[in-house]
């Protein structure tokens, strides 16, 4: 089965980077193409999930985490990178394994657009908070992450790579062309927003992950949800 969601993943890996070849190859195509490169990597991802059994009680809270995690953008929509979404999506992964956290980061991307706004932003979005929780997933149960301080720099860390990545869709989108000078001007244009993002990580995860870690814990050993993926 681990040979099976390998191959899954570089499969998807393996197309993005034949698209990303091609975008580059073809530069009126950057954006359409970039757009088809993020589907591609997510794609194994929603295989693996659809292929897995699940208890109706394992929905419910996957479903729950995610519209937690979705509506929490809402409230903080006046302080941009500012909000809960990336504490709800790694938390999750914490709790329940990496590909939940990436189920929960993508579907929160999509569901919180449909308030604040669609467009071939979404897809990137979907990716970065997908491969935020897939990560956290990853790291669970090593030694530092399950300290404090951990999953503050974790938090720290993500923060600022969420900014990058979507740095390039924004370049793509709206400079139309990638040269050294157009990144430098986005990431130090991006720099107060990334931050920003990261700093709220930090208080989110400091103040609140413990408690909400526990929570999820209990939910899960009460209801038996997700216990193959312990």
């Amino acid at each position: 089965m681990a040979g099976i969601r390998q191959g899954l993943y570089l499969s998807g890996f393996a197309i993005a980077f034949v698209l990303l070849i091609a975008a580059l190859w073809r530069e009126e195509y950057y954006l359409p193409l970039s757009i088809i490169m993020i589907v591609a990597v997510m794609i194994p991802f929603w295989v693996r999930f659809e292929r897995k059994s699940f208890h109706a009680e394992s929905m419910v809270m996957i479903a729950m985490l995610a519209a937690i995690a979705a509506v929490g953008r809402v409230p903080f929509v006046s302080l941009p990178s500012v909000q809960p979404t990336s504490f709800v999506i790694i938390v999750s992964a914490l709790v329940l394994g990496p590909e939940v956290g990436f189920i929960v980061g993508s579907v929160a991307a999509v569901v919180s657009n449909l308030f604040l706004g669609q467009g071939p932003w979404t897809p990137w979005q979907m990716f970065c908070w997908g491969m935020m929780g897939f990560s956290a997933g990853l790291l669970r149960h090593r030694l530092w992450m399950a300290t404090r301080w951990g999953r503050i720099a974790f938090g720290f860390v993500w923060g600022f790579l969420f900014g990058w990545i979507m740095n390039i869709w924004y370049i793509i989108g709206y400079f139309g062309e990638m040269t050294w000078h157009t990144f430098a001007m986005a990431y130090a244009a991006s720099f107060y927003f990334d931050l920003a993002h990261a700093l709220s990580n930090v208080f989110f995860l400091g103040l609140f992950a413990g408690r909400w870690i526990k929570i999820l814990t209990r939910m899960k050993v009460k209801y038996g949800v997700l216990q193959e993926d312990s």
